[in-house]
């Protein structure tokens, strides 16, 4: 099991020293430390409300501090739009509110979820907050097949399940520790952006996925421990109203199974 132990650590802008701090407490493994300055109590109880909903009563260890500080217009309300279920997708992680400059660090499974949570976090605040993406790929069999893709888009040729040239050399090298894994499953799952007809687009993930779980097999990867799926254009890591977004969006993703 991997222990979550996110330490979230709201500090508002211009406080001062004049504060109500409870003990310092410990947190034990799974447990969430959220620490740091607010201005009153509402906000407090708002914070530790989402928290506990999302973790659990016993599982939040309380640490923050009401006090004199200066904070951006409806920052609670940011705040709290930032609790939701993609934290518990970080494992040893942090996230830090301090006035309009937020952080998260920590571990995901894959890069695909590294750029989601990030992408969600920008997309639930407002302009005039900065979100620095400080998460890591875990060093685990996901990771280096993470690694090996590295952001590339493996192609097709346009409309079609048919792979181009570059398309098919990604693969080659995805095939090297998909070999290793040995007995490890697999599932390949196809992506799209969001033109076109939702039906047309599902039809078409899912034929890229086959298409490269056939293409995996003829490099000597086991099919039978290859599962496929086609998600089209309802899972995006990205706008779909750019150019660069979409074509980030048109993507293979792959995962590493129990």
């Amino acid at each position: 099991m991997r222990y979550l132990l996110p330490l979230f650590i709201f500090v508002a802008i211009n406080a001062n020293a004049q504060t109500s701090a409870p003990p310092p407490v410990t947190p034990k493994p799974g447990q969430v430390l959220v620490s740091g300055t607010v201005a009153d109590e509402t906000t407090k109880a708002g914070i530790l409300s989402r928290l506990r909903d999302l973790y659990g009563y016993d599982q939040v260890v309380d640490q923050i501090s009401v006090g004199s500080v200066g904070v951006p217009p409806n920052w609670n309300t940011h705040v709290q739009k930032l609790i939701t279920t993609d934290l518990k997708l970080i494992s040893h992680g942090q996230l830090k509110v301090d006035g309009s400059n937020v952080s998260v660090r920590g571990e995901v499974n894959n890069e695909a979820q590294r750029q989601q949570i990030a992408s969600n976090i920008s997309t639930s605040l407002n302009p005039t907050y900065i979100v620095n993406n400080g998460l890591r790929v875990s060093t685990s069999e996901q990771g280096i097949l993470d690694a090996t893709l590295a952001n590339r888009t493996i192609e097709f040729e346009s409309g079609k399940a048919s792979l181009t040239d570059k398309g098919q050399r990604i693969l080659d090298e995805m095939s090297v520790p998909l070999l290793k894994f040995k007995s490890r499953r697999l599932e390949v799952i196809g992506h799209t952006d969001s033109e076109g007809l939702r039906a047309s687009n599902l039809a078409l993930s899912q034929a890229r996925a086959d298409t490269v779980k056939a293409y995996l097999s003829r490099k000597g990867v086991n099919p039978d421990l290859v599962s496929t799926s086609g998600q089209g254009p309802d899972r995006p890591i990205a706008t779909n109203d750019t150019v660069e977004g979409r074509s980030r969006n048109r993507r293979i993703e792959f995962r590493i199974g129990q």
